[in-house]
């Protein structure tokens, strides 16, 4: 046993868990707990929002990507800058239009109760399938530290995690991604110079080696209507337009993301967030793919087998071959980016339970029982989410995966939300008609194109049915 890298990760567990459970106190009303009283700064939600959209998947999945191929998966990064752009204009307006609490009390005031209902019934399936797979990829790590199968190791960080979102809410969720961020970005910063040290030539033999196996190529500009074109996952027509489809899906109609800006003081602060932390998230990928090239050429030169299962290779490299301590501190890391993701998607999945189901069926309670039952939604949801962890096993790729489940259910999402701020004649009926029919072409379509055409597909087919139904029914003026 590596006593110097297990005291490591521990006192990183019971600091973080600690430091996450001082802010119970500040816990007084639902506004407190789901939007942490929307007293957090910008630069802090920036931070969260980037903790939020980082995981384990991107920790332990995307040097596999590099390792495995080259660089173009930062052709998503530059549709998730046009993304932005467009929540920016579309959806913040709306958003910051009186006091809401989650993305799906829009859909009501546009459409209806019964839409906020599916919206958000919609969210609740895809967080919890998609954050089981993210579990999942948690036991991949704990299971290298400590030897234990995967339900020891899901339930240790799930536990924890549960504890301090169940005492802090989101102000414990905010200021713990701050410091998880922190940690796991200076992680990855030590072990890209760890590994680059034990590599013999150093930079210019990376260069040299990993330039001729084309591992630095970021763009493939390759155009034709055929089948290969959308089976390709990583073009530059895939990243540009289903990155900007899919970050407008997770970050403008998603409650995982939609929280963090609705937790902003002003639009203002929400909107240099939301640009501030694409920023972050570029350098971020950037610094992984570049940590995948370095394992590339290490095995290559060394000649040693590489683990079976790519997303093994970067967390059984730092565990075998980094010095006692660094290890348990990289290690640390990426654990720290698998809680800050869990705590956002416990408190998430707890907001719309209560105040999108629970609260519109039981009105006029007091704020303290509206606690007590957020509290109780936050526990329902880890057990939930511990469960879906084990069956994850079995998905296949971690990091592609949980893209993929996200996928199929955001386009619709994205269609609907589309329908209720660019149309006016719209209708419920014809919204829910428009939902269903997204839904059912992204399954049929699925098997083939690549998942990064799913939300486009699934948007564009939730909006242009929307829109055809609502010729048949009475035109519903916004006001």
């Amino acid at each position: 046993m590596r006593f110097a890298d297990l005291a490591v990760i521990a006192a990183y567990l019971i600091f973080i868990t600690w430091f996450g459970a001082q802010f119970k106190e500040k816990q007084a009303t639902l506004k407190d707990y789901f939007l942490g009283g929307r007293g957090a700064p910008w630069w802090a939600i920036a931070f969260s929002i980037v903790s939020a959209e980082t995981s384990t998947l991107t920790v332990i999945g995307t040097p596999a990507l590099a390792f495995a191929g080259n660089f173009g998966f930062l052709q998503l990064i530059l549709g998730y800058l046009l993304g932005r752009i467009v929540i920016a204009v579309l959806f913040l307006p709306q958003y910051f239009r009186g006091e809401m609490f989650t993305a799906y009390e829009l859909m009501q005031r546009r459409f209806g109760s019964r839409i906020r209902r599916f919206t958000a019934g919609t969210f609740l399936i895809l967080r919890a399938l998609a954050e089981g797979v993210r579990v999942f990829a948690i036991s991949i790590v704990i299971s290298i530290v400590l030897g234990t199968g995967e339900l020891a190791s899901i339930a240790v960080i799930v536990a924890l995690t549960l504890f301090y979102t169940f005492e802090g809410g989101m102000t414990a969720v905010i200021w713990t991604d701050v410091v998880q961020m922190v940690l796991y970005i200076f992680g990855a910063v030590l072990s890209f110079f760890v590994i680059l040290h034990l590599i013999p030539g150093g930079w210019s033999h990376v260069i040299d080696l990993a330039g001729a196996a084309h591992k630095f190529q970021v763009f493939d500009f390759r155009f034709e209507w055929s089948g290969a074109f959308f089976h390709r996952t990583y073009s530059f027509w895939a990243g540009l337009l289903g990155g900007c489809f899919l970050t407008t899906a997770s970050h403008g109609t998603e409650q995982l993301l939609v929280q963090r800006l609705l937790a902003a003081r002003t639009e203002r602060e929400a909107r240099f967030a939301l640009f501030s932390s694409w920023a972050v998230v570029f350098a971020q990928f950037a610094l992984f793919l570049f940590i995948g090239v370095l394992l590339f050429v290490y095995y290559h030169d060394t000649q040693k087998p590489a683990p079976l299962v790519p997303e093994r290779t970067y967390p059984e490299f730092i565990w075998n071959h980094l010095p006692y301590g660094v290890a348990g501190l990289v290690m640390a890391a990426i654990l720290a980016a698998a809680m800050s993701n869990l705590s956002a998607a416990l408190n998430a999945l707890a907001s719309t339970t209560i105040m999108d189901f629970v609260r519109p069926l039981r009105p006029g309670l007091a704020e303290k029982r509206y606690l007590q039952w957020a509290r109780l939604a936050t526990v329902g949801w880890g057990l939930l989410l511990f469960g879906i962890g084990l069956v994850a096993r079995h998905w296949g790729r971690v990091l592609e995966a949980g893209l993929s489940i996200a996928s199929v259910l955001y386009g619709a999402l994205l269609g609907v939300f589309l329908l209720g701020v660019l149309t006016k004649r719209t209708g419920e009926k014809a919204a829910i008609a428009g939902m269903c029919a997204g839904f059912l072409a992204t399954l049929l379509l699925r098997s083939h194109v690549a998942y990064t055409w799913y939300v486009l597909i699934g948007s564009l087919v939730t909006f242009s049915v929307g829109y055809a139904a609502s010729l048949f029914e009475p035109a519903k003026e916004i006001s």
